[in-house]
């Protein structure tokens, strides 16, 4: 007998809201990629697309243990010699609550094409409200 794989699909994205009140990043994070690669669905094949996308609303409400909000850093580059900047993440939190919650599931991402799609497919929102109800999501719920 041989390994089933599936076909890749077509069609509509089967779009899923989850709501970051009270989640630790990290958790939420992982639930999210699961959905976002297809390990969640009893199809799973690592090299097709399985159209789930994954809308994220409360990003300012994520919460992180220990002593993260004055230790983690976030870094990028402007492009510029010397151009490192760094900022933690209680600033972060201030200020782009979405930022921390998108760097977190991409980072769980492949870092491949495919994964450049699923990428494509996460929105991350602060506040209750998205604009994505026409795209009529399922709500996502997990034991945490």
């Amino acid at each position: 007998m041989s390994t089933y794989l599936a076909k890749a699909r077509r069609g509509k994205i089967r779009w899923r809201l989850l709501d970051a009140d009270g989640w630790v990043l990290g958790r939420l994070a992982a639930q999210a990629s699961k959905v976002l690669t297809g390990k969640s669905a009893a199809d799973f094949t690592p090299h097709a697309d399985h159209r789930d996308g994954v809308i994220v609303i409360n990003a300012e409400k994520i919460r992180l243990t220990g002593n993260k909000l004055d230790q983690k850093i976030y870094r990028h580059y402007t492009g510029y010699p010397g151009g490192l900047r760094e900022i933690s993440a209680r600033k972060v939190m201030e200020t782009r609550p979405e930022r921390i919650i998108r760097e977190a599931i991409l980072g769980m991402l492949p870092k491949t094409r495919l994964g450049d799609r699923y990428a494509t497919r996460l929105k991350v929102y602060t506040g209750a409200t998205h604009p994505h109800g026409a795209q009529t999501p399922e709500t996502l719920t997990f034991a945490r």
